[in-house]
């Protein structure tokens, strides 16, 4: 048995034990129920569990979430679209969110995917002192995607 207000830390049987807790008007909780003997310890038990719930509700406020911005491409975008839509993705990447580039292809203009990679690449390497590709273009249905995740770990919380 182990306890904050206990004076001889000891082997005791479950009845002096439970005696003991009950004089001090606090709990006998089994801590390791493997170890032999069993390890108990005297504590207000429900205060233990008030403690463990706001340090669980404290870690998932503190737990960064991730945002996903995406930006749509069509396999013949044009210069100033591309630049307009690169400008976007460093602002976002700048605020610690991640992008979701895509090519979308329509109708016949699935046998422009070489033009869709070759965009999504040097999207990629336009971007390569504000973020990093997580992955390289892979083409799924009729969408070309590509992730771009931050470089910078220190990111503006707004």
């Amino acid at each position: 048995m182990v306890g904050d207000n206990i004076e001889k830390q000891g082997i005791y049987p479950i009845a002096q034990a439970l005696k003991m807790a009950e004089k001090m008007n606090l709990d006998l909780v089994e801590i390791s129920a493997q170890a032999d003997p069993p390890v108990c310890k005297i504590m207000d038990y429900q205060k233990f569990l008030y403690q463990r719930k706001k340090k669980a509700k404290e870690m998932k406020a503190n737990a960064s979430r991730v945002i996903v911005k995406e930006i749509r491409f069509g396999p013949n975008t044009d210069e100033h679209d591309y630049q307009f839509k690169l400008k976007h993705a460093i602002e976002f990447l700048k605020d610690g969110a991640k992008v979701k580039a895509f090519v979308f292809f329509r109708g016949r203009s699935i046998v422009f995917t070489e033009q869709g990679e070759k965009l999504l690449l040097r999207f990629a390497v336009d971007l390569e002192e504000h973020g990093k590709a997580e992955q390289m273009p892979k083409l799924e249905g009729k969408r070309m995607i590509m992730m771009i995740a931050p470089i910078k770990t220190n990111v503006k919380k707004k």
